[in-house]
């Protein structure tokens, strides 16, 4: 019985295993419309989520399952102050895999150690979010035929994002990868992705304030929100703020080949004019995240079809 909670509890090799019965899913969805056949999901979301649930539940009914839904603390005995290894043990009893989600990091942690059953952490706090990342990764993939040699941009809040921090754990482990980080000074990716995985690793990587001065060497763009209500300054915020609006406009210098990608939901940070440009990823990755959770439940349950 095996959980997966971070991204790198998935080796290279798995990952390259989940996306190609992911692709093979695409292909032909039929063959696959039975192989969880008995089987239920149950989706644990004690925080509020639209994409993640809705694809989870989505796999799983695709997959021929069953899905056993919890859309909120206030719905669950964790209102009557039920442990969280306590729901685990009770759920274990009902269902044969778990999706959580919850605000607190470490509780699908938690859940994991007490559960008898697998548990995919569906988001935890602002720690991380390995599903969407798999997201990211097949669609990086299908629109660059690999996950080597290319440069990538990450702009927005790199500090707080669960989704940044995630994404580059996972591209760390593959070759010829530049990471371009575009923040504001407030908003920079933390130290320790730095020390512990950039620098540790000896990979290249560069910080700027200025997304048009790096736009045209980019591969790949994720964009991410600036969230105002991380400043402490109004003005410093007002002043950054739009730098980071994604228009047609700033992407004249961009490489045709350019794939944009965003974990959604958007707020402003790209202008829906770019929703109909060929290198608009972002509703892509949403469909490609059905698909590598249809992989990953497969590979939890040891389903091979």
């Amino acid at each position: 019985m095996r959980s997966v909670l971070d991204i790198l509890d998935l080796s290279v090799e798995e990952l390259e295993e989940l996306i190609a019965v992911a692709e093979d899913i695409i292909a032909d969805p039929k063959k696959y419309s039975e192989a969880c056949h008995g089987k239920k999901l149950a989706t644990l979301f004690f925080e509020p989520s639209t994409r993640t649930r809705l694809s989870f539940e989505a796999a799983m009914y695709e997959l021929g399952g069953h899905v056993l839904s919890v859309a909120g603390a206030d719905s669950s005995s964790a209102a009557k102050g039920e442990s969280v290894a306590d729901t685990a043990k009770t759920i274990s009893c009902y269902a044969d895999i778990i999706a959580m989600r919850h605000p607190k990091e470490g509780a699908p942690l938690v859940a994991a150690m007490n559960a008898s059953i697998p548990v995919i952490n569906a988001g935890d706090g602002g720690h991380n979010h390995p599903t969407q990342t798999l997201a990211d990764l097949l669609t990086i993939h299908r629109e660059k035929g690999s996950l080597s040699n290319m440069t990538v941009g990450f702009c927005g809040d790199l500090k707080f994002g669960r989704t940044v921090h995630s994404l580059i754990n996972a591209l760390s482990r593959y070759e010829g990868i530049k990471f371009v980080l575009i923040s504001p000074e407030e908003l920079k990716v933390p130290d320790y992705v730095i020390q512990d995985v950039l620098e540790k690793k000896d990979l290249e990587y560069v910080q700027t304030t200025d997304l048009l001065e790096v736009m045209p060497e980019l591969d790949i763009l994720y964009m991410t929100r600036v969230q105002r209500e991380r400043f402490f300054n109004e003005e410093d915020y007002l002043r950054l703020k739009d730098s980071y609006i994604l228009t047609p406009e700033k992407l004249k210098t961009a490489k045709e080949s350019l794939s944009i990608l965003h974990p959604l939901p958007r707020v402003n940070e790209i202008s829906v004019a770019i929703d109909k440009d060929p290198r608009a990823c972002y509703f892509k990755q949403v469909l490609n995240g059905k698909y590598m959770r249809m992989a990953l439940i497969l590979k939890l349950l040891g389903i091979k079809v």
